[in-house]
């Protein structure tokens, strides 16, 4: 038989180096199906091998072929998955840049202002956007729906705000945008802290999550 077991084996191993496995696996399979019966058709010596009855003569030997074949699918089969074709471009992802402040606080700048830069006691103006470690929101001086805005005023000196909202409010100029990553201890330590809601719920809902690391998102709109 012009394929033995060994030319098989060999054949796949010498095949997996250029990487046209599909190709290769295919003149296999086509030669190896001549090679089983080479007076039936392709589909006719592939159906004969896997219906022959255990009572034939021959059944050991076409149940051994069989088995081989089926090996040989599984084998390319595998090989193909665990090694894509080189076409296939993968993306680089998406690399978010912050910088850790010396309190703890990330903080990534989304807008860079032009503006007058604030300092520690100056008040201002922003709008802000609370939300949880995971995404979801808590509260926002913005409407969600129709997107009308109500900027606070806060004082960075005293200790009237969150330690963490002053931080990355100092340093910043009019017209920037930042997100920041405030941790607990930095955050919502007692209920009088700004900025807060003024209504129940969203106080309420605020509060709440008031031990676990929150997002800000901050635009600085005014330097008093």
């Amino acid at each position: 038989m012009p394929y033995t077991v060994k030319k098989v084996a060999g054949f796949l191993l010498v095949n997996l180096v250029d990487g046209n496995l599909a190709v290769h696996f295919s003149f296999l399979f086509f030669h190896w199906q001549n090679s089983v019966a080479p007076f039936y058709s392709r589909m006719d010596a592939f159906a004969a091998i896997a219906a022959a009855p255990i009572s034939h003569p021959f059944s050991a030997h076409r149940e051994s072929r069989r088995r081989l074949l089926s090996r040989c699918l599984s084998l390319g089969f595998t090989i193909l998955y665990v090694n894509p074709t080189s076409s296939v471009e993968m993306k680089e992802p998406e690399i978010i840049r912050y910088k850790t402040l010396d309190s703890g606080v990330k903080v990534e700048e989304l807008v860079e202002g032009q503006g007058s830069e604030t300092h520690e006691g100056d008040t201002v103006q922003v709008n802000y956007v609370c939300r949880r470690s995971n995404g979801y929101f808590v509260h926002s001086s913005v409407d969600q729906f129709s997107g009308e805005s109500k900027p606070v005023i806060l004082s960075l000196g005293g200790n009237e705000v969150i330690q963490g909202l002053k931080d990355v409010l100092v340093g910043m100029r009019v017209g920037g945008k930042r997100r920041a990553l405030i941790p607990p201890r930095l955050g919502y330590v007692n209920e009088k802290l700004k900025p807060m809601p003024d209504e129940f719920g969203p106080r309420r809902s605020l509060l709440s999550h008031a031990k676990e690391p929150l997002i800000f998102e901050v635009q600085l709109l005014k330097v008093f």
